[in-house]
């Protein structure tokens, strides 16, 4: 062929310093883009072989090598692809953003896949010029008679065209690197950038670096070392790829140690997951991959999961929140779909309406699994319970659909240490609760109201992670006449001792004045009631709505906003129990009077003990008034 030069055909005006500032985010997007053309490629020669329109002999063993080169700075991309002719260069590459993919599927429509092509921009060649100050390409056509053909660019704008020495089908690009991006030709920071995109591409990838150089044998030692070295060179390297990776199989053909396995090589965790969501569907999207729910080692780990998205396996980005609905940002997973409508930079989608449906048919598959699980594993699904139910709640407050699917399977742990649904909760304590529902929030500070309920044959459930609060609002506006609460809020008729000997009024009244007095608070609410655990003295309640706002202020406000909301806690003191009855029958009693005082404090500090943690100087003044307590019974 003739020599070449020419101006590239720009269909928009200053394009190179949009490539270059612009439309890709992070430099290392060149090595996705080049690398993705060359799979491209294969894709487009291994599909004209399997119609017939194409002949490659005996060398079907499709392959991609990077090869980097610190000594003369430079970068080879390497295929043994389709190849280009003299016209597809000018077309292709000449031609800025005439997309060749675009081309091949509309001629090929009828006879080929679209799915398997990954370059559907034509742009994304010219990502080259992010990082090189000059790029050359050499290439031949798979097409008999084709001639190797060679074009050169210093600037994006300008080329050069001329014959190739390239002898062999297929592409090799080489970049000639610039002054600013001299790190790509580091080898492991390039093996990091090949992993990160490409640790799933179709065909086997390999990395090499051309500058190693052998070190001179200086003795037997090193001999032997050098010998060890060579055999070590003479086995067959390996393809930093895993070419079918394990969401392209069908579910039936996967083992729970491949599922495993593949969760340890693609996110680190050498937790086992606590089981998986295989999704594999052709239609009306192509879809597949692996979502996993992974065993949470706190609550805090909840925002730290990590689904990756692929696009023909080629890795695109982390938890894409477009195709991946919020919620299921908690779990670990791949998704890989070439139906996605990408734009040019493939990080960002283009069709709202599409992927929403994309979006839609992963949360109805989770709800599916979740659903599975209840109806044939319950007793593993219990067992998972602990860890997947701050996913289960969020994926209920953020998707209507998915609560709507999940409703009748939400579990809670109860007090007896058994499982129950909503349903089932209110139907077995139906006489008992009134309607509500029971919660607690810590096992141990409110071991006393426990401890009465479980005396008195009741229940209440675990409500122990920080998305509680909300979910239960929740439950309150979606299920008519369910109220939850806390099983300090309020004092169940289930507990009073209705055959007790009431105290009157005048008595009640008594009581009230005298705490008052004794703690030196003007607003103290007091509530006597006979209680059937005679040795509770007393106890506190906080109303839930009280408690739910002052809850609220603290998350959404930050400073103390309690002034906002009028002090609600009540001490409830039980006439049932022989301190209580000691101070009835002593407070007039002058000569009783530091006794029935110390009594006092020490009743409203055990109860408030009961209720919350007590401050430090009130803990102080407790710890001295039970040793003086002691002392008197000593006799001291």
């Amino acid at each position: 062929m003739a020599l070449e030069n020419g101006s590239i055909s720009i269909n928009t005006e200053n394009i190179f310093p949009i490539i270059k500032k612009w439309l890709y985010s992070e430099k290392d997007i060149f090595i996705r883009e080049l690398v993705s053309n060359a799979s491209d490629a294969i894709s487009k020669l291994k599909k004209l072989a399997s119609i017939g329109e194409a002949e490659i002999g005996e060398d079907n063993r499709y392959l991609i090598r990077v090869v980097v080169n610190k000594d003369e700075n430079t970068i080879k991309i390497i295929d043994n692809g389709i190849g280009m002719t003299e016209d597809e260069v000018k077309k292709y590459i000449n031609q800025i953003a005439f997309s060749g993919a675009k081309d091949f599927i509309e001629k090929y429509k009828d006879k080929t896949d679209e799915g398997q092509i990954i370059g559907h921009f034509g742009l994304g060649f010219y990502s080259a010029f992010m990082v090189a100050e000059t790029v050359q390409i050499d290439t031949l056509s798979f097409q008999k008679g084709a001639k190797a053909v060679k074009w050169v660019s210093s600037e994006g704008t300008e080329y050069e065209m001329d014959e190739s020495e390239l002898d062999t089908r297929g592409t090799v690009i080489t970049l000639h690197m610039a002054e600013d991006s001299l790190e790509f030709l580091d080898e492991y920071k390039m093996r990091e950038i090949l992993v990160k995109y490409f640790s799933f591409l179709p065909y086997e990838l390999y990395l090499e670096d051309s500058a190693k150089k052998e070190e001179p044998v200086k003795d037997d030692a090193d001999k032997e070392n050098a010998e060890g070295e060579e055999k070590k060179e003479k086995e067959a390297p390996k393809p930093l790829n895993d070419i079918s990776p394990l969401w392209l199989k069908a579910p039936k053909d996967c083992t729970d140690e491949e599922y495993k396995s593949f969760y340890t090589k693609v996110f680190h965790d050498f937790n086992e997951p606590l089981f998986w969501i295989h999704l594999n569907m052709d239609y009306p999207f192509n879809l597949k991959g692996i979502l996993y729910f992974p065993k949470l080692k706190h609550e805090f780990e909840t925002n730290e999961g990590q689904i990756k998205l692929y696009y023909n396996q080629v890795f695109v980005a982390d938890n894409i929140k477009e195709v991946i609905p919020e919620f299921l940002m908690l779990l670990k997973g791949t998704i890989d779909c070439p139906d996605l409508p990408l734009n040019v930079s493939r990080s960002f989608l283009q069709n709202d309406g599409y992927v929403s449906k994309i979006s839609s048919h992963i949360t109805k598959k989770v709800a599916d699994k979740l659903s599975a699980l209840y109806e044939n594993e319950r007793e593993n699904y219990n067992k998972y319970w602990d860890d997947i139910n701050p996913f289960v709640k969020y994926g209920c407050l953020k998707e209507e659909k998915f609560f709507d699917r999940v409703k009748d399977i939400v579990i809670y742990k109860t007090t007896n240490d058994d499982y129950a649904t909503l349903k089932d909760y209110l139907e077995r304590n139906k006489e008992k609760h009134e309607n509500k529902v029971f919660y607690i929030t810590d096992e141990k500070q409110q071991a006393q109201y426990i401890k009465l309920f479980k005396d008195n044959e009741m229940e209440a459930i675990k409500l122990t992670t920080m998305i509680d609060s909300h979910f239960i609002s929740f439950l309150e506006t979606k299920e008519s006449g369910v109220k939850f609460s806390r099983i300090d809020s309020d004092l169940s008729d289930s507990l009073k001792d209705t055959e007790a000997v009431s105290v009157d009024a005048a008595q009640k009244e008594g009581l009230e004045k005298l705490f008052k007095e004794v703690m030196e608070d003007d607003k103290l609410k007091v509530q006597v009631e006979s209680l059937k655990a005679s040795a509770v003295p007393g106890m506190i309640l906080l109303s839930e709505q009280s408690r739910r706002m002052q809850e609220m202020s603290k998350m959404f406000g930050g400073a103390d906003m309690s002034y906002m909301f009028p002090k609600e806690e009540t001490l409830v003191l039980n006439s049932n129990n022989g301190l209580v009855q000691f101070i009835l029958e002593a407070k007039d009693d002058e000569a009783r009077k530091d006794d029935v005082k110390m009594i006092c404090q020490q009743v409203h500090d055990l109860a408030m003990m009961g209720h919350k943690q007590l401050e430090p100087e009130a803990m102080t003044r407790f710890i001295e008034r039970s040793s003086q307590i002691m002392l008197k019974l000593a006799g001291k």
